[in-house]
């Protein structure tokens, strides 16, 4: 292992520095994101290559390595250490959600970094320890729009494999009426998903709550429907 392999990655990350993805990052985002500005293919073969230098270390290393790249900021950094974590999904345990859970609170700042995080990292959580799934909710409650849009984003798979449709439909109702659209992108989302497997159960659950819940969220919601489950869905 490298003396300083945070030091290394990093350039790593500087040396694969392509312009134009540098100058088109931005355009995704409304708020101030820090990018090197390397493609996230080589991203991913920078996270592959350095865990093969630190996978003899124990859990608890690994994570503080993942915490030092997620300090700096950097989009590409918080992809590999999310990488890393969810490398680690057959190791995780009960006390694991704190230190996530910290990480929403102090690194996540942007919906790629909530996206990346929670659909892989903690939805694999969430299968393993699924008595967590009521903390899970509490976040859908927090003023921390992260928070919010984790609550949903998290159960992405799970939803898709037909897991936990009452908690989806408790999270939903929870986020329902809310005014921030990355929050309701990510619950329109979140029953897209869960419909694949459950298709009348939440269809019948936007038709009945359809009147609140915003037009952003119902599309998001309707969007793999049939035509005319659609159509009804989308009439005033």
């Amino acid at each position: 292992m490298k003396t300083d392999i945070v030091s290394a990655i990093r350039e790593d990350l500087k040396q694969n520095i392509d312009e134009k993805t540098k100058n088109s990052a931005h355009l995704f985002f409304r708020e101030e994101v820090k990018f090197y500005g390397v493609k996230t293919s080589i991203v991913r073969n920078i996270a592959k290559k350095y865990f093969k230098e630190i996978n003899d270390k124990d859990k608890k290393e690994i994570f503080h390595l993942c915490e030092k790249l997620l300090v700096s900021d950097y989009s590409e950094e918080a992809f590999i250490a999310f990488d890393w974590a969810y490398t680690l999904k057959k190791e995780y345990e009960p006390a694991d959600f704190y230190i996530f859970e910290n990480w929403i609170q102090n690194y996540v700042n942007n919906w790629a970094k909530c996206d990346t995080f929670c659909n892989h990292t903690l939805g694999s959580y969430i299968e393993r320890y699924p008595d967590y799934l009521e903390r899970i909710k509490d976040w859908a409650r927090s003023k921390n729009r992260w928070f919010r849009r984790a609550s949903a984003v998290t159960l992405i798979i799970p939803a898709r494999k037909g897991k936990f449709l009452n908690d989806i439909l408790d999270i939903s109702d929870i986020l329902l009426k809310d005014k921030d659209d990355l929050v309701q992108k990510g619950y329109g989302w979140m029953l897209k998903e869960a419909s694949k497997r459950h298709q009348e159960e939440i269809f019948d659950y936007i038709m009945k709550n359809k009147i609140d819940m915003p037009r952003t969220a119902l599309r998001y919601a309707i969007e793999k429907m049939p035509e005319n489950m659609r159509i009804k869905a989308m009439e005033k």
